[in-house]
């Protein structure tokens, strides 16, 4: 049964999917994908961002060190929740730490850069599943892995590979358990809900929502076995 229509969900392409009680949009909440035009990030439909001083780059906020000449890409995926404070640490902000000195002499330098000695090679992409929660002040390590349906607590730091449906909390961060079953975790990732039409989505909010994984696979459209 529908608990809400598409007709009154904002579309992923809105810029402030929120409006105050008087009606004025609120500027502090951005589907992000809307808000950003960047060649090293890619974000899903219907994630957002939300910040109590907005800014007019959301990009450079939101992860400072990913550059228009960064090797790295920073991916994240649908329906996914950004807290106020949270930070993307990308690869172009690492230095080399393998040897005596990390300091990155070839930034100072008016000459060549590419190639030179204190400058690391390039870095792994960050990438983000789809419905992950990031709480107020999240820093996210170069490199991070982090699955479906993963929740981190605030302030925690994270690196390494996260696996789905896990919260994760402290710094650095470490698993405080996982969210349902493996055999169920299989199964949600079967199912997807976050592929679905956004009215499908919103016709079956109930069992998104609730912890029946059993009832959302009898609703989806195409059920696994």
């Amino acid at each position: 049964m529908s608990v809400s229509s598409a007709g009154h969900f904002a579309p992923p392409t809105t810029l402030h999917p929120i409006s105050k009680p008087d009606g004025t949009p609120d500027t502090g909440t951005v589907f992000l994908s809307a808000a950003v035009d960047h060649p090293r990030l890619d974000v899903g439909d219907y994630t957002y961002a939300s910040a109590f001083d907005p800014p007019e780059d959301w990009c450079a906020r939101l992860a400072p060190y990913l550059f228009d000449f960064s090797p790295e890409r920073l991916v994240i995926g649908k329906f996914c929740q950004i807290a106020d404070g949270v930070t993307f640490i990308t690869a172009s902000a690492n230095h080399r730490f393998d040897g005596i000195s990390s300091y990155p002499f070839a930034i100072f330098d008016c000459g060549v850069k590419q190639g030179r000695p204190s400058l690391p090679g390039p870095g792994r992409d960050t990438v983000i599943g789809n419905d992950v929660w990031f709480g107020q002040g999240v820093r996210i390590l170069p490199g991070a892995e982090i699955g479906n349906g993963v929740i981190i607590g605030a302030g925690a730091v994270v690196g390494g590979k996260i696996a789905d449906y896990t919260i994760v909390a402290g710094n650095p961060a470490r698993p405080i358990r996982q969210r349902f079953p493996a055999l169920q975790v299989a199964q949600l990732k079967r199912i997807a809900w976050w592929d679905w039409p956004i009215e499908t989505v919103l016709a079956h909010e109930k069992q998104i929502m609730e912890a029946d994984v059993a009832a959302l696979a009898a609703v989806a459209p195409q059920s696994p076995p």
